[in-house]
């Protein structure tokens, strides 16, 4: 399958990958309004709550890395309709718990297995489009899955009002059959360019300063971004005096802005160049991440503020998102599953150790989360800085080449 594909058939393929992408994405975000209640349900702390969410974040880290090795082994079909009857199941076993460390357990499987999509997937996209079409396609595809955080948590505020934690988890596990089932029907799948395993490994392209560069920036900018995510619930309840509907109204404002700024990506790539738009992207979202930083220094950090600064923080991400992860995918030569799963990986780490870190503090308010984030960040334009970029040439070579 190459850029020749009809563009209905690439539409169908992208659009399964999407749903299987959002499958994680929602794994998190129709329970992120349960997560505050959750320990006066199944017991533990502020802490465990916590600890629902980076389990997931920590059990799909692991999926990316096994699945990145070995998913050169199997049939893409194959592998993501199996793995997305497993999700399913957990799923569903979630909702059979008793206490709060059997559920910390079964989010670490559900992670783990819901992760193909984000290995195989942008392997597939490179495989289908140039580096202009990739872009434009990974920008659309990215405001589509950013949709989840907006419209998940209000989605999962109703759930929990109708019928409690365990419905979100039924629907997850209804998502997954049905997309299993979606799958066995389908008379066809974008096949390998090849099916010897990719020369190379994790240490050659962990070895890799180019590799590194985007990877790793485009880890810190986007993990700083769900860690903050991640802690907003219980930092707007327990230490801003907020609520739900100030969580709701923080990601609909964000999403609205990465929609927007994701899909102006592939167009100001051509007109500006991929590096530049990186560079712009990363700065901006530091910039509003620190501006955060200095109004709770200010001593009385408002949620509307909060919202306020999170859009730019946002829209930086959207700009540099897209093309920071073609051409960290483009720099790991030919290893385009290990390369997807290290950045993903990358991201997930960050994102899961940041909110283990802060959830002794979460409750303190604005101030600890956004100099996490802020700290983040600055590490992702350091890298930048310090590390070799692509030479044009050969990311240009490397898409034609795909």
């Amino acid at each position: 399958m190459t850029q020749s594909t009809s563009s209905s058939v690439r539409s169908l393929i992208c659009g399964l990958i999407l749903a299987g992408s959002l499958c994680a994405f929602l794994a998190t975000d129709l329970v992120l309004p349960a997560i505050p209640t959750l320990p006066d349900i199944l017991g533990g702390g502020v802490e465990e709550g916590q600890f629902v969410l980076a389990s997931f974040i920590a059990g799909g880290a692991a999926g990316l890395l096994i699945f990145g090795a070995v998913s050169w082994r199997f049939d893409r079909r194959r592998l993501l309709m199996v793995t997305m009857l497993i999700f399913g199941l957990v799923s569903l076993a979630c909702i059979l718990v008793d206490n709060i460390w059997q559920l910390i357990g079964l989010r670490f499987l559900q992670g783990f297995f819901s992760m193909v999509p984000a290995v195989i997937g942008p392997g597939i996209i490179r495989q289908m489009f140039s580096e202009a079409g990739s872009t434009k396609a990974i920008g659309l595809l990215g405001s589509l899955e950013a949709l989840a955080p907006a419209l998940g948590p209000i989605a999962g505020a109703g759930l929990l009002s109708i019928g409690g934690w365990t419905l979100s988890f039924s629907i997850l596990g209804g998502m997954g059959l049905l997309l299993a089932a979606s799958l066995v029907l389908l008379p066809s799948w974008p096949h390998r360019q090849t099916k010897a395993e990719p020369k190379g490994s994790y240490l050659q392209l962990m070895r890799s300063p180019v590799f590194l560069r985007y990877a790793l920036s485009q880890a810190f900018c986007v993990g700083g971004l769900i860690m903050f995510v991640f802690c907003a619930p219980v930092m707007f309840e327990r230490g801003l005096g907020g609520g739900l509907r100030d969580f709701i109204t923080m990601q609909v404002c964000g999403v609205a802005s990465f929609f927007i700024a994701s899909n102006t990506a592939g167009w100001l790539v051509n007109r500006f160049g991929a590096e530049r738009l990186i560079w712009t992207g990363t700065l901006l979202s530091t910039i509003s991440v620190s501006g955060m930083v200095v109004y709770a220094l200010a001593g009385m950090p408002e949620p509307v503020w909060v919202i306020l600064l999170f859009i730019p923080f946002n829209i930086g991400l959207g700009l540099r998102g897209p093309p920071g992860f073609l051409r960290a995918v483009i720099a790991a030569d030919g290893q385009d599953d290990r390369g997807s799963s290290l950045v993903v990986l990358s991201i997930f780490a960050t994102a899961s150790g940041g909110t283990a870190l802060l959830a002794p503090v979460v409750e303190q308010g604005l101030f600890p989360v956004a100099l996490s984030a802020t700290v983040i960040e600055l590490a992702g334009l350091l890298l930048l800085w310090i590390l070799p970029s692509l030479p044009e040439s050969e990311a240009s070579e490397q898409s034609e080449g795909a």
